[in-house]
Parts: C-alpha cells; sequence; structure tokens
C-alpha cells in the first residue's frame, strides 16, 4: 500500500475503533469513509460488532450492502449515535470543505442528526485557512441554473458548474446540480455561508460549521484524535 493510501487507511481503522456495539452509524462517502465502511464490516465479522449505518450515498449504500452492512434511512433511526465521514479541508476551529465528492446535501443532514461527529483525514486536509485550494461546492436547483450561477458570481472570484466524467452536467443522487465556487481563501465561511444559502435556488454549501467534534487525522505509522477546542 502506498503512503498515502496507508495514512488514510489508518485514520479510517481508528474511526472504526469508535463504533460501539448497538451503535447506529452515519456512513460517510468518499475513498476514506470507504475504508472506514471495510473496517467495520470487518469487526462485524471478526468481533460480532452490531451496529446499523445511515448511508449519505448511493456509493456509500451499495458499497456497505455488498460487505453485508445492515442499513436504514436516517428517518427509520430515532438517536444516530455517531457519523464519521471525510473531508475535503479542515481548519483549526474544524470548519470544514466538504463535497467534492458531489454528495454534501445529504452528508450535511446526516452530519446535522448525529449525536457525534467524526472527520476523518490526512494531514494534507488540515489547512490555516479554507478555500485556497479547495473550492466551495453548493448545491442549486436544476431549475434556473445559470441565473442562480449569476447570483453566486457576485459573491466568488469565479465559479463553475460541475461536469461529469461524460462531460455532461452533474447530477447529484437527489438530481440536483453543484456550482463550484472558487475565492482566494476565506475570511469569514460563516458570513459567506449564510449569504449563499439566502439565494433562491441554493439548497445547500459544502461549508460545514459547527459539524465536527472530533477529527481522526492519518500517520504512515498510525491515526491521532483530536477534539474540537470549547
Amino acid at each position: 500500500m502506498i503512503p498515502a493510501e496507508q495514512i488514510k487507511d489508518h485514520a479510517a481503522r481508528a474511526a472504526a475503533m469508535l463504533v460501539e456495539d448497538g451503535m447506529c452509524v452515519g456512513l460517510g462517502s468518499g475513498s476514506t469513509a470507504k475504508l472506514m465502511v471495510h473496517h467495520l464490516a470487518e469487526r462485524a465479522t471478526r468481533d460480532g460488532l452490531r451496529f446499523r449505518g445511515v448511508p449519505t450515498s448511493r456509493v456509500t449504500a451499495d458499497y456497505a450492502l455488498s460487505l453485508g452492512i445492515e442499513l436504514l434511512d436516517l428517518d427509520e433511526c430515532e438517536v444516530l449515535d455517531l457519523n464519521i465521514d471525510g473531508a475535503d479541508e479542515i481548519d483549526p476551529e474544524f470548519r470544514m470543505i466538504k463535497g467534492l465528492g458531489g454528495a454534501l446535501l445529504r452528508e450535511k443532514i446526516v452530519a446535522s442528526a448525529a449525536q457525534r461527529r467524526v472527520t476523518i483525514v490526512g494531514a494534507r486536509k488540515r489547512v490555516a485557512r479554507l478555500g485556497v485550494v479547495t473550492p466551495v461546492p453548493v448545491e442549486v436547483s436544476p431549475f434556473g441554473l445559470i441565473h442562480i450561477r449569476k447570483s453566486l458570481d457576485a459573491i466568488c472570484a469565479s465559479t463553475r458548474v460541475r461536469l461529469d466524467a461524460a462531460g455532461g452536467v452533474f447530477q447529484t443522487d437527489g438530481g440536483n446540480k453543484i456550482v463550484d465556487c472558487f475565492f482566494d481563501g476565506l475570511d469569514d465561511p460563516a458570513d459567506l455561508d449564510r449569504r449563499m444559502r439566502q439565494i433562491p435556488g441554493v439548497f445547500e454549501t459544502g461549508l460545514f460549521l459547527g459539524l465536527c467534534d472530533t477529527v481522526v487525522v492519518g500517520r504512515e505509522d498510525g491515526a491521532d484524535l483530536f477534539d474540537r477546542p470549547v
């Protein structure tokens, strides 16, 4: 396994160890979250761990089902004990950018419902300032897409409608579109989030604020856990 994958795997394994018997767990999307789901399935087989998962995307759902993990819809889970997901960037205040994988709306709904939110990353995902490298994805209505993008252009350095691998306009699991918004760094993520969400047709932004309680940072030889500063 190459070092980058080792780092992801160590973070994913450490996060999977946080799941306790009987829990209902949010299962995030993306490559590191996929590794975490794999380790949870291993624990179920090896240790008899009993848990149920709430997937944040169809891709995650399909993979979890292929491993024999019992899944629930979010509304079937009375208490969501724990959510485990990755991030595209996370700053020292545990504010995050998520959504490069296209599942940001469902990821945010699940994270908001969880009693504890755990984020798994490699060291390179930890940044001093959000938005210097990574765009902020914004999930929007397919109706009026061009006009919604124009409104976002007024508050962003530049924007781009996300395309899929075939060159068509990318579609989320909910049938929506994504506009990726670029900046030279974010001075006030909360204000930006508020301004974006005031635009008619914007369903959700990839700014995840106050939605991480613990971050698990992978290393080549293990992982470190950090709790959000009080």
